[in-house]
């Protein structure tokens, strides 16, 4: 069981998230919110506070009466609870619930205890609020989506249970749970905030760490498959570009490579002054899909990991309005619920996704473009050529898909609508640049198993499975347990979608 402090990294998320890890709150964490809790419930008293005793939005110059307080926060709960499209993922809303527990838990947002309790008893039971992916516009937070969230933990709504989607009373009567004590401004305190964006960012920044390292496997195989000069790889020559993630990229093919007998050396083979010739029949230099890697995956993993910096930055900030201050008995209104960071980030995120999903599709053409690598036949195919077709079919889904990816790569960050009688006049769509982050990691995991399979064919034609690296062994074994080697042409998808199903949930 891992104990809530209020400060979460991505080891936290990824144990909770991925590996259904228990979690209890300290008991300062507890009081820290009630502190909170009960500040703004003295200080308000007297006090204009937006949002307690204010309407929202365009509509905070009317006052509220105090004996409506509490029926405004119910009000604003069912009524934003208005997303469409398609539910989001459970465990993309585990990790958003997650994350907005904890940046209440940071205790500037004055909400009942009740909140942090409940949502700590869904957490640990699996009990998932239906929440959409359309709705949220990233200014106020993710209002909308955390609207469906409040409204579960008001005891309204719909959850998913058990693999079933329930209503909310009947699930709370089964697992004998209360909702929430509203009584300040609980509606608001949920809702206002970054933290379906910033969950969903996450998990998107932990499966793109995943398919990064995926695509370090692949291209340090095809690397071994055609037998490629291996002094692009040299920590003298990545030495001398200044970037980490290059010098990283780099020294981890060079780790994968250290024991494979068929990567060659220049100088025992055209350093050897024996090179009395006019044409060269080999190749001097490789593709740059095979010999500039390091400096194409280098900036993803620059970028990576400043994305899950952002992120994480984000998890532990108050994104709420306004602020509560228990130190200097001060509440302070301001924009900490605006989605910039989240937007802009994901949006990188998505990008340097799809440039690794080209990479991914260039070096599979190669190897399936015998005109190129003169080692294999049309389409790595086994069988007989022009009865069969080996991996052509499956080019037509790769290419397809890395194309999504680029269409899909154009910007969040710069749409911006005014909306909310313009009163929110510069938005950052943050949850739609995360959702289609999260679609376009999707989509490069399809055409990284696509890709795997063709050099898992590779190596079987060229028989050198007993040649190439350890660590390639280890990746065509595990692929063999799901392809069986073809010859003669089989239906593709089961295999292609069992593959994807594979690498996308291995944990490395």
């Amino acid at each position: 069981m891992l104990t809530i402090k209020g400060e979460l990294g991505v080891e936290e998320f990824y144990s909770i998230i991925f590996r259904d890890e228990t979690i209890e709150v300290h008991e300062d964490v507890i009081d820290t919110v009630q502190k909170s809790f009960n500040f703004l419930k003295q200080f308000s008293e007297n006090k204009v506070i937006y949002g307690v005793n204010t309407g929202f939005g365009p509509m905070a110059q009317y006052k509220i009466e105090d004996a409506q307080r509490i029926q405004l926060q119910y009000n604003l709960i069912r009524s934003h609870a208005s997303g469409t499209g398609n539910p989001i993922a459970p465990k993309y809303v585990r990790a958003a619930m997650l994350a907005r527990m904890n940046t209440l838990s940071l205790g500037n947002s004055g909400v009942h205890v009740s909140v942090i309790e409940l949502m700590t008893e869904l957490i640990n039971r699996n009990i998932i609020p239906l929440i959409y992916e359309h709705g949220g516009v990233g200014a106020s937070g993710d209002l909308v989506q955390l609207a469906h969230l409040a409204l579960v933990l008001i005891g309204e709504g719909e959850v998913f249970y058990k693999g079933e989607r329930k209503k909310t009373v009947d699930v709370f009567k089964m697992e004998n749970l209360q909702p929430i004590s509203v009584e300040l401004r609980e509606g608001l305190g949920l809702m206002n905030g970054t933290s379906v964006m910033t969950g969903i960012g996450i998990v998107n920044t932990i499966y793109t760490r995943r398919l990064l390292d995926w695509m370090i496997k692949c291209s340090s195989a095809i690397n071994e498959i055609v037998e490629a000069y291996d002094d692009h790889l040299s920590e003298e020559i990545n030495q001398t570009k200044k970037h980490k993630g290059q010098r990283s990229i780099a020294n981890a093919m060079r780790d994968h490579l250290k024991d494979s007998t068929l990567t060659r050396k220049r100088e025992h083979h055209l350093y050897t002054g024996d090179n009395n010739v006019e044409v060269f029949h080999e190749k001097v230099q490789e593709y740059y899909s095979l010999r500039c890697v390091p400096q194409i995956l280098g900036p993803v993993l620059d970028t990576l990991n400043m994305v899950e910096k952002i992120m994480i930055e984000e998890v532990n900030s108050a994104n709420d309005n306004p602020i509560v201050n228990v130190e200097k008995q001060q509440v302070y209104h301001g924009g900490n619920f605006h989605g910039d960071y989240v937007s802009l980030e994901m949006d990188k995120l998505k990008i340097v996704v799809t440039k690794m999903t080209m990479l991914a599709e260039r070096q599979l053409n190669y190897l399936l473009n015998s005109k190129l690598n003169d080692i294999l036949p049309p389409f790595v195919n086994l069988g007989k050529l022009g009865l069969n077709f080996g991996m052509q079919g499956v080019q037509f889904t790769a290419t397809s898909t890395t194309a999504e990816n680029q269409m899909l790569s154009n910007p969040m960050y710069v749409h911006s609508i005014p909306n909310n009688n313009d009163n929110q006049d510069v938005v950052s769509m943050g949850t739609n640049a995360a959702l289609i982050a999260k679609k376009v990691i999707e989509n490069g995991f399809e055409v990284m198993g696509i890709h795997i399979i063709t050099i898992v064919q590779a190596i079987e034609y060229l028989g050198v499975k007993d040649k190439v690296s350890s660590k390639t062994r280890e990746m065509y074994d595990e692929i063999r347990e799901i392809v069986p080697a073809f010859e003669e042409d089989i239906i593709m998808y089961p295999y292609v979608n069992q593959v994807k199903d594979y690498i996308i949930n291995k944990e490395n």
